[in-house]
């Protein structure tokens, strides 16, 4: 059977799709429930397919062979076969020799949540960096399921009863594809790798600038293009659907008149984000170990808000940012009518589609990144008129004019502020507590 993704359908037409999840205690985080499996349906609308039918199984531990046992793939093919689906989505990860069995059985396609959430990226990634990363994730995910996923293996020569792919000329083919994509991968690592370089370099001049670095995270479809959009006047895509926004966007965002920041948001987090996503994406993801401030956007109008959070502040912790200052973003707070939440200090309830909050959000950011600085009038000698060379570098000059001295307006950091303390208007040592 030859694979396929949902966005190349050879008909044009669309995928329908019968959603499967099994429930069962040594799957652990792996289970699925009813709100997993809804999710999944939204997934597949994301794709550009649609849920014809779900079905979910309890068991004790999932069948080695078939994953849900023998007489519930019978169910699955019934519900196929009367509802004319093209392929089978299951909410949960399946080995290769799983997915081979069942794609036999049920006589379509047949994904697993993992495969599912790398086709919607594949479809979503429009930048170069996206694109390397989307199409590392998927190497690395189809290198172990080769066998039987291709067609031309199954044209390769054998004789007798052993299973396709195992000896003559279709083992040699096999190994070939195996080397083809080993190279693939370790060519998309090197050039990931270049990017990751890119992005220090620009890290280490934003350091220099001494501009603090804000990123949006949170999970998928909880709000955060729109907020973007709404604070900084940026035009990005923002729709109602999960995965909308793949590729990083940032913009230059002034907090107020003393503060200027680089904001960013993020690929969107879900629960069960294939590893295979989260390793390819660390060129992106590696931008929050390096931010001075984390906005956790959740959208309160979700029942699932609670959830949702402690998946994303998982992936925060396995990213290695969690000693990161971070506020919780509250959105979407013009729908939820009957939100409660704990009593939290770093907490902001906004509407990024009705402005609602926005203004008390900046004034939280900026009392998180508060570093000191201040607007000050200088007066410089024309001796020490090379100092405004420093001020252009260092500071925020908004204005500059040329009489007696050199007269500057600019909003200056401590360390600029005490270098040139002596020609500060008004300038008064600040007191010790103490004192």
């Amino acid at each position: 059977m030859e694979r396929k993704t949902i966005e190349e359908n050879k008909n044009g037409a669309r995928d329908y799709a019968v959603l499967v999840g099994l429930k069962s205690p040594v799957l652990g985080a792996d289970s699925a429930d009813e709100e997993s499996l809804a999710e999944l349906s939204a997934l597949v609308e994301t794709a550009g397919g649609q849920s014809v039918g779900m079905i979910l199984q309890s068991r004790e531990k999932p069948d080695p062979h078939s994953f849900i046992g023998e007489g519930k793939v019978e169910e699955v093919k019934r519900m196929v076969e009367n509802s004319e689906a093209t392929m089978v989505i299951f909410d949960n990860d399946l080995s290769p020799s799983q997915v081979r069995v069942l794609t036999e059985l049920c006589g379509v396609q047949v994904l697993d949540r993992s495969g599912l959430i790398l086709d919607i990226f594949a479809q979503r990634a429009r930048t170069k960096e996206g694109c390397l990363q989307v199409e590392l994730a998927q190497y690395q995910y189809l290198l172990p399921r080769l066998i039987g996923m291709w067609s031309h293996l199954e044209r390769q020569g054998g004789t007798g009863g052993s299973p396709i792919g195992t000896k003559g000329p279709g083992e040699t083919q096999l190994e070939t594809d195996r080397r083809h994509i080993r190279r693939k991968i370790d060519k998309l690592k090197e050039e990931l790798e270049e990017v990751r370089r890119v992005r220090a370099t620009q890290r280490q001049r934003r350091r220099k600038n001494e501009i603090p670095v804000v990123a949006i995270v949170g999970y998928t479809n909880a709000g955060k293009s729109t907020l973007l959009n709404a604070i900084t006047g940026a035009d990005i895509p923002a729709n109602n659907r999960l995965f909308d926004t793949l590729d990083t966007t940032t913009r230059l965002l002034t907090v107020s008149d003393t503060l200027d920041v680089v904001i960013s948001d993020t690929v969107g987090f879900i629960r069960k984000l294939p590893h295979q996503l989260v390793e390819a994406f660390k060129a992106t993801l590696e931008e929050l170990e390096y931010a001075d401030l984390l906005l956790h956007v959740i959208d309160a109008s979700n029942p699932e808000w609670q959830e949702q959070a402690r998946i994303v502040d998982e992936l925060i912790r396995e990213l290695g940012a969690e000693t990161i200052p971070c506020i919780r973003v509250y959105n979407k707070s013009d729908l939820a009518f009957a939100f409660q939440r704990d009593k939290e200090g770093d907490a902001v309830n906004v509407s990024a589609k009705t402005g609602e909050g926005l203004d008390r959000l900046l004034a939280a950011i900026d009392k998180k990144l508060d570093k000191g600085t201040k607007r000050v009038t200088l007066h410089l000698p024309y001796d020490k008129a090379g100092a405004l060379d420093s001020l252009y570098r260092e500071a925020k000059v908004e204005s500059v004019e040329y009489g007696e001295t050199v007269d500057v307006v600019a909003v200056c950091t401590p360390r600029i502020i005490g270098q040139l303390k002596n020609y500060i208007e008004g300038w008064t040592e600040p007191k010790e507590e103490w004192e």
